[in-house]
């Protein structure tokens, strides 16, 4: 199965466009988990077996595994495995914004693709198509490639003007352009930019965009999903991940992340269908 019919068919089945990041950030996890033997894995198990027919992907930052050394990394790998073997059907996102040249790529590839076995990373596009092209070569996996991002300083590059044109605006043609040759290629544009959001639509066409910033970072459900829905009324992967996974610190947070991510994709099916 091609990667973009993996996204598209679970978007059809559960009727979504929700993405939850599991940001598991160990301070921030329900006082029972802390002594526990894999708490990062056991509060990811529990979130993905309350939320799995709600969503169209899982997004791990693998900053807050890899914070916590072998046994963050781990437990990561076992989140991976319980989603493959238990639910694999909904694709994984790696977020951990690689790329650079050469043999460290390659081990970038083999970590995610390989040990890992995600179906996509977030990848930033600075070193250019070159140092990522083991990425885009695989054409069983999506390439995420940074475009407008949702953080308050994005701006400071991705704004900046040459010949006419904004670096983000660059970068979007280029990835559809020219690297999008095996069409897995995906985009990353911020829920808190929807003017931008509408921008890049109007240059991806019909591709897939990952949007961050919806939930604690402020994004706007409406001006989002109506700045980046593609033709099919789909073409969005929406990204929650604190706003669901701490919506409750207390035994009930399995319950609440799941009251939250149906709120969330309802939210969004009224400005979608």
């Amino acid at each position: 199965m091609h990667i973009q019919d993996k996204f598209d068919k679970i978007i059809k089945k559960n009727i979504s466009l929700v993405c939850i990041g599991l940001d598991s950030d160990f301070n921030k996890l329900p006082a029972h988990f802390k002594n526990s033997e894999n708490p990062q894995f056991e509060f990811n198990k529990a979130i993905i077996d309350a939320t799995y027919d709600l969503v169209v992907s899982y997004k791990p930052n693998s900053a807050f595994y890899e914070a916590r050394g072998p046994k963050g990394i781990e437990q990561l790998k076992m989140t991976c495995d319980y989603i493959k073997k238990t639910y694999p059907e909904i694709p994984i996102i790696l977020d951990a914004k690689r790329a650079d040249i050469g043999t460290t790529n390659d081990g970038y590839v083999a970590y995610a693709y390989e040990h890992l076995g995600v179906d996509a990373i977030t990848l930033h596009p600075y070193l250019g198509s070159e140092a990522i092209k083991p990425f885009l070569d695989r054409i069983d996996k999506a390439a995420i490639i940074l475009c407008r991002t949702s953080n308050p300083g994005a701006g400071e590059f991705q704004d900046l003007v040459f010949d006419g044109q904004k670096l983000y605006q660059i970068v979007a043609k280029k990835v559809v352009n020219e690297w999008n040759k095996n069409n897995n290629c995906f985009l990353v544009v911020g829920a808190t930019y929807p003017e931008e959001l509408a921008d890049v639509r109007g240059i991806a066409g019909d591709m897939t965009v990952l949007v961050p910033g919806i939930g604690a970072q402020g994004g706007d459900v409406e001006k989002t999903v109506k700045a980046g829905l593609n033709s099919q009324k789909m073409g969005m992967l929406i990204n929650s991940s604190r706003g669901i996974i701490f919506a409750s610190n207390g035994e009930d947070f399995a319950a609440k992340s799941r009251e939250e991510t149906i709120k969330l994709k309802d939210e969004i099916n009224k400005y979608r269908l």
